[in-house]
């Protein structure tokens, strides 16, 4: 046996698999003067696609090293000159993805966009990274250009990706060195609906902006109160989208947020930011269309009609979760008593009785014991249990019923097959850390129920002005997190402020 594999070891590859296994060792350590030799070395170097994408990325991955950056850059696109001519020749989007870097390295913003957009001539599918080499480049150095990096934006977003952090702090901090202020207060809030905490190297990007001349000579005029309060109750709290209010300029400083959301440094109270009054008509649609898929169209139907005539609840119960946790033991089954104990502690928070969701399967087995009878007859008389039909899943009910009334929902269950369905997870996630109730139970029997946080981790815009940024990093409990607080040190009422965004006293269009 060790003979035959030592006669194995001595058989010679052919040159093609030489040649794919000296690549492979060279892509493996990044080696692009090993890499250069290789093919310069080459008798036939014909590349596959395969092999040429192994060049490109140690060519774009040599970019970062001075004495490397030229040489690959010059490299990886004689390859692809020289292998890229034949009708034959279909680039895959690793293919294009490495050759925009290389483009976007040399300052050749237009071509590396010319070829993230070839992603549609060759019927590849597009992705985030093929594109932000365009976007970075025309962000940043001797190439910045505010408006082509606009126009990139624009592009992906019609192909339906979305921008991430890296890219939208690119385009906060062009737009700042370009002094295009309504364009800095968009991109603020694009990283407040995309981000839950924001990377270090950004936020010294929106400080570079509250600490300039610029942000000082920038506010809003002819707003009342009154509209900004609205603005914020329809956005569902945390930021109302008007401008920056006040006037002056800023006092940055780094802060803790307590327990219950007020600011250490300026003592304003955050807020748990909730889905806005548009989002959440979508969502409560959106589920509803999933559901009548999934169910018998004319119960769900009968379900949201009677919802609209009993639209006075505040509360949601699941049911079924809760007398059924932890009920895992031999004597274990549906535990009426820890579903009433939920329903008199929502009572008791509210003055109102909640809405309990549970199977009519479930609720006929539990009139059958004669000890449950009178509390089931109880609540059926208050209003408080409704019962889905036999084979339909309850758990629709219950999630379209708490997001169409804006209802808190008791329940533990993750919902993650609803996430999985649902467009937007970002939406939902959003959704749920505003209106689930989570509960306990201790041995003993007591009950405790874990409202929503009293304020979101996310950057929040007052309807005083002020902003308050959460700053990544680890941390053992959100009470240590760092935060970014920044107000306007000459702040004025929001009766004073202004509805037109001016900069030394006039209209300013930029």
């Amino acid at each position: 046996m060790d003979h035959h594999n030592t006669r194995r070891k001595k058989q010679k590859l052919s040159p093609e698999s030489q040649f794919r296994s000296t690549l492979d060792q060279c892509s493996k350590t990044k080696d692009l003067t090993a890499a250069i030799s290789l093919y310069e070395s080459s008798p036939s170097p014909t590349l596959t696609l395969g092999n040429l994408n192994s060049f490109l990325y140690i060519c774009s991955n040599s970019l970062s090293d001075p004495e490397t950056r030229q040489p690959a850059i010059e490299f990886g696109f004689k390859l692809f000159h020289h292998h890229s001519d034949g009708d034959n020749f279909k680039p895959n989007e690793a293919t294009l993805t490495a050759l925009s870097r290389l483009a976007a390295a040399r300052g050749d913003g237009d071509y590396a966009f010319e070829l993230a957009k070839s992603v549609k001539k060759y019927g590849v599918a597009p992705k985030l990274r093929t594109f932000s080499p365009a976007l970075i480049c025309f962000c940043g150095g001797a190439a910045a250009a505010a408006d082509k990096a606009y126009e990139v934006e624009e592009y992906v977003e019609s192909v339906g990706l979305h921008l991430e952090e890296p890219e939208l702090a690119a385009l906060l901090k062009v737009s700042i060195e370009s002094g295009k202020e309504k364009k800095v207060y968009e991109y603020l809030h694009k990283l407040r609906a995309t981000l839950r905490e924001v990377d270090e190297s950004t936020v010294a990007i929106i400080e570079s902006w509250f600490s300039g001349k610029n942000a000082a000579d920038v506010s809003v005029v002819s707003l009342d109160s009154d509209r900004i309060r609205e603005a914020n109750t329809r956005n569902g709290g945390g930021w109302h989208g008007l401008g920056f209010l006040g006037n002056g300029e800023w006092a940055l400083q780094r802060s803790k947020i307590a327990s219950y959301g007020q600011c250490c440094a300026c003592n304003e109270q955050l807020v748990c930011v909730d889905t806005d009054t548009e989002e959440t008509e979508k969502f409560a649609q959106s589920v509803a269309s999933l559901a009548m898929e999934r169910e018998l169209h004319s119960n769900f139907k009968e379900f949201q009609d009677w919802l609209e005539k009993h639209s006075e609840y505040e509360t949601v119960v699941d049911g079924a979760n809760i007398g059924l946790y932890q009920q895992n033991f031999a004597e274990g089954g549906f535990s009426v008593t820890q579903l009433d104990a939920v329903v008199k502690e929502t009572h008791s928070k509210s003055k109102k009785w909640p809405l309990v969701v549970m199977h009519k399967k479930r609720v006929r087995s539990i009139l059958e014991d004669a000890s449950k009878r009178e509390l089931i007859e109880e609540w059926l008389d208050q209003g408080v249990l409704y019962g889905t039909p036999y084979g339909s899943n309850d758990d629709w009910y219950w999630l379209y019923a708490a997001v169409k009334l804006k209802c808190l929902l008791v329940t533990n269950d993750e919902m993650r097959d609803h996430i999985f369905e649902l467009i937007g997870s970002n939406f939902f996630s959003r959704w749920k850390e505003r209106h689930q109730v989570r509960y306990t139970f201790t041995k003993g029997g007591g009950l405790k129920l874990i409202m929503p946080p009293s304020y979101s981790l996310v950057i929040q815009e007052s309807e005083k002005g002020s902003w308050h940024v959460p700053i990544a990093g680890e941390i053992s409990d959100e009470s240590s997190r760092t935060w970014l607080c920044v107000t306007r040190s000459g702040s004025i009422d929001a009766e004073e402020v202004s509805g037109n965004l001016i900069r030394n006293g006039s209209n300013n269009t930029s």
